[in-house]
């Protein structure tokens, strides 16, 4: 947990009591969590608008144990709870709620959570949730992705990234994507068709035009990109206030849009990735596990900004 903005150091052990469900609410022993760069962001106050929700100058009590991914089983449900049952194996995403990064998360029935399929194990599926869910979200809700179409994503190792690409192939679109290069491998088994080094080139003036482009990094601009999407193109940022203004304006005057809005309830995009992973049809990409115990470590090296795709957390 954590009671003040900083850096790694400011999370600490602590024991609490284990939360009693109640009513519709669903208690899961969690087995697996994981570290994301939003959650280093919530540590950090950063951005500094987000302190409204999160707490103007310390985090509030509801959030000060971090985590939005999980998987576990479930150890108690209360007494209003109708289709879950003790024992399942399931996994999701805590919203506003976080908490996951503890031995026992509680959460009401309607939250964004399902069934693990059988032969996915809880790292498998805790590492997948936010990451694709969020690149649903953007591609299929908000951008309609569609065959034939050329999509770049920007970060395309990242834990966004990774399955953007994916979402993007599958729907039979031309993907490229920036990263390092030494990733450059990685991505293109993905799906990826042409890769960007972002340490060496410049996808600006690389002489190509994109009906979509996804930065799911926050490393680019609805300026810098416009000029290479197609006339009806989609910028979709995932942070940023000055986008949502980009947003609103684009809307009404014609040309390239900026498309953003945040992905909290994922039922829908959480039932299609069950799907994908019970078939096998979706890759995780895990870079380092590491036990609770060394949470501060995880939370140091997500920040160093070399993290591929995701970074696990192993509670059990």
């Amino acid at each position: 947990m954590f009671e003040a903005y900083g850096p790694p150091e400011v999370l600490t052990q602590a024991e609490l009591p284990a939360p009693v469900p109640k009513g519709d609410q669903v208690l899961v022993r969690v087995h697996a969590t994981t570290v994301t760069s939003a959650e280093c962001g919530m540590r950090r106050g950063e951005p500094r608008w987000g302190r409204l929700i999160l707490g103007p100058r310390r985090p509030r009590k509801g959030i000060r144990v971090l985590g939005l991914e999980f998987a576990g089983e479930v150890a108690a449900v209360g007494p209003a709870v109708r289709r879950t049952r003790v024992g399942e194996r399931v996994f999701g995403f805590t919203g506003f709620g976080v908490g996951a990064n503890a031995e026992y998360k509680c959460l009401p029935e309607r939250a964004s959570f399902t069934t693990v399929p059988d032969g996915v194990d809880y790292a498998e599926a805790a590492a997948s949730v936010d990451g694709f869910t969020t690149a649903w979200h953007f591609l299929h809700g908000l951008a309609r992705v569609q065959a034939g179409q050329r999509v770049l994503v920007i970060g395309g190792s990242g834990s966004i990234g990774t399955y953007a690409v994916q979402i993007a192939a599958a729907a039979g679109a031309q993907v490229d994507a920036v990263c390092s290069g030494r990733n450059a491998k990685l991505v293109e088994s993905l799906g990826a068709g042409r890769v960007y080094d972002h340490t060496v080139e410049d996808f600006t003036t690389s002489g190509e035009r994109y009906d979509i482009i996804f930065d799911t990094v926050s490393r680019s601009s609805f300026a810098r990109c416009r000029p290479v999407l197609t006339p009806r193109g989609s910028y979709l940022p995932t942070t940023g206030l000055v986008n949502t203004v980009h947003a609103w304006r684009t809307a009404v005057t014609g040309g390239p849009r900026v498309r953003t809005g945040m992905s909290v309830r994922k039922h829908a995009a959480l039932a299609e990735l069950r799907e994908l992973l019970a078939q096998q049809k979706v890759r995780v990409v895990i870079d380092r596990t590491y036990p609770l115990a060394e949470i501060v470590e995880a939370h140091r090296y997500v920040d160093s900004g070399r993290k591929v795709g995701n970074v696990v957390i192993a509670v059990r």
